[in-house]
């Protein structure tokens, strides 16, 4: 065969793998508050470090979200990837983290003009049932979207959300608890529990088990990648936060696992509710409206979050 011939047929062949794996690839769209509680870092490291995933944008919600996507801008740039672009969630108070030192004067990657809202109801109408639609943070901007079209989160493929707590509160407690996410905003969380989508909860049932022990911090600080340095770097920054502690819980991580290793979790279908004070409240008398996760291999889940960000070899 002729020399040309072969280059055409490599080319080709290259072509077909790339869009095979492009094809492949399952859309999301990430909505966190990260620079708040350290786990929406880790979350947002497994999402940019999984090549199972097409990040169609990164949200940021509740708070001072210009800020919060400052942090995400610079991590983004840091690890070079950044072609994933950044929207502004509705900013719902000043409040300051420690975690937004990181960001100082970072301006080499700015967010987008487009508001969150306004991306996400877009994206799920251009790509209808095919985006999974992560909230990992409070949920105003679920409920800005809905404003804008109750039906828009039919459109996504499924919603996966650390939100809620159903039979075990923090800390492994047998009462649930209000859980933060839900009573930061509790109208946003009862009209996102309503909205007729098809969401998965990652309660505190599942993630209060999930923490990051001394010696997994150990072996990702010593990776010394441009991911993990930006892990390294927020970590540290977090520990000024009074309610901060020394072996972080990943309740953001196991939500972005369920996804990626949906054998690792028990789910039941049931039906949920938000009542006030924050609650999330389960029916039993009435057909379920979601799926709410009910156990996790712990363990496991660690074993390949750590594997991932360990195997990763992203370079500015």
């Amino acid at each position: 065969m002729k020399l040309w011939r072969i280059s055409v047929l490599l080319s080709l062949l290259f072509i077909f793998a790339v869009n095979a794996t492009s094809a492949e690839r399952q859309k999301i769209i990430f909505d966190c508050d990260l620079g708040g509680d350290i786990d929406d870092a880790f979350a947002l490291a497994l999402v940019i470090a999984s090549p199972e995933f097409e990040v169609l944008g990164i949200v940021l919600d509740y708070g001072n979200t210009p800020k919060r996507a400052e942090i995400a801008c610079r991590m983004l740039y840091e690890t070079g990837m950044d072609d994933i672009p950044v929207y502004v969630g509705r900013k719902t108070n000043e409040h300051f983290s420690s975690q937004f030192h990181w960001a100082d004067g970072f301006d080499k990657l700015k967010p987008q003009h487009e508001s969150g809202a306004d991306f996400i109801v877009r994206t799920l109408r251009k790509f209808p049932d095919e985006i999974i639609v992560f909230t990992v943070g409070p949920v105003p901007n679920m409920q800005d979207i809905l404003a804008k079209d109750p039906s828009i989160l039919t459109k996504a493929k499924h919603v996966y959300s650390m939100f809620g707590s159903f039979y075990m509160g923090y800390g492994n407690h047998p009462v649930p608890s209000a859980e933060w996410n839900v009573r930061a905003d509790v109208r946003a969380s009862k009209i996102f529990s309503a909205c007729g989508a098809t969401i998965t909860y990652a309660g505190l049932d599942i993630t209060t088990f999930v923490k990051l022990d001394k010696e997994r911090r150990e072996r990702l600080w010593l990776y010394d990648s441009p991911l993990t340095n930006a892990l390294k770097s927020l970590y540290t920054l977090w520990r000024y936060q009074s309610y901060s502690h020394p072996d972080p819980t990943l309740f953001d991580v196991v939500a972005v696992g369920m996804v990626l290793w949906p054998e690792l979790f028990e789910t039941r279908p049931t039906f949920v509710k938000v009542i006030d004070g924050g609650y999330t409240v389960i029916d039993e008398s009435k057909d379920p409206n979601s799926f709410v996760g009910m156990s996790v291999n712990k363990e496991e889940l660690l074993k390949r979050m750590m594997d991932r960000l360990l195997k990763q070899h992203f370079e500015r």
